[in-house]
């Protein structure tokens, strides 16, 4: 069994790395973080997101002030050329960010229990009392910009993860702070390589008054917003991917891929 005090402070230390590497790939900048314990939730913590994990008792929660989303936000869609300040954008750009660093540490537990852990029905909280829950401090450091948030665990995962049995060495999972942790033999993952996703091209898009809508007729014509000589935008489940020209394939219409777009981009499609 190990000590539940120091299984929280590796668990934090894995969320620091993993957020701080989330970022870099969102925000283009990796930050510096520093972490301290704390002896409670902080008292301006607003958001406060509690994520539970499959297979092991007990959660994991990240509270922040609305001072802090706004900061971590924003970083992340200034990084995608998005200006827009409405708390709505800066709010999910940071929850995306949380999400995926979140992710990150369910893989490590995995990888330290030595079976599949993922992040189950995570949601916003606004309960005052969290029970017995070890808390430390985040402070994020993007250059002159800082966004504080903290880390709760509850006692309850920390016995659960400190009573399992460790796996053998060499269990089959890539150990790496820096990035994702997938499973290498994953029967789940493999699982999903066969989920189908749907396909689409859009060849532009035009807004058009609701009066000019009811006078289409045959034969009408509705001009778009790109011209001919632009590429198409491949989308998959309602996110554009790619970017590419119409071709013909045995008669049939077709698209070549000319360019695979970047995290960033993809964010702002979804704006």
């Amino acid at each position: 069994m190990k000590d539940p005090t120091d299984l929280g402070q590796w668990l934090c230390e894995e969320f620091s790395s993993r957020l701080a590497a989330v970022f870099e790939t969102m925000a283009g900048e990796r930050p510096r973080i520093e972490i301290e314990q704390l002896p409670e939730m902080p008292a301006d913590a607003a958001l406060r997101w509690r994520q539970p994990f499959s297979g092991v008792a007990g959660a994991a929660w990240v509270a922040t002030s609305q001072a802090g989303w706004t900061t971590a936000g924003g970083q992340v869609l200034r990084a995608a050329g998005i200006e827009e300040t409405d708390a709505a954008s800066l709010k999910s750009a940071y929850l995306e960010t949380l999400s995926q660093a979140l992710s990150g540490i369910a893989a490590a537990m995995g990888g330290r229990l030595g079976r599949e852990v993922n992040c189950i029905a995570g949601e916003e909280s606004s309960s005052a009392s969290l029970g017995d829950t070890q808390w430390a401090a985040l402070k994020i450091q993007f250059g002159s910009a800082t966004a504080n948030i903290a880390m709760g665990l509850e006692t309850v995962l920390l016995t659960a993860m400190a009573g399992a049995p460790q796996p053998d060495a060499g269990f089959g999972r890539i150990p790496s702070a820096a990035g994702f942790t997938a499973p290498l033999n994953s029967k789940t993952f493999d699982l999903l390589l066969d989920v189908e996703l749907p396909v689409s091209v859009s060849f532009g898009r035009a807004q058009v008054a609701l009066k000019d809508v009811l006078k289409l007729t045959t034969g009408s014509i509705v001009e778009l917003n790109r011209s001919i000589h632009e590429p198409v935008e491949v989308i998959v489940n309602n996110c554009v991917i790619a970017r590419g020209e119409v071709v013909v394939v045995e008669g049939n219409f077709g698209v070549r891929i000319n360019q695979v777009i970047s995290r960033q981009e993809r964010l702002r499609t979804l704006n």
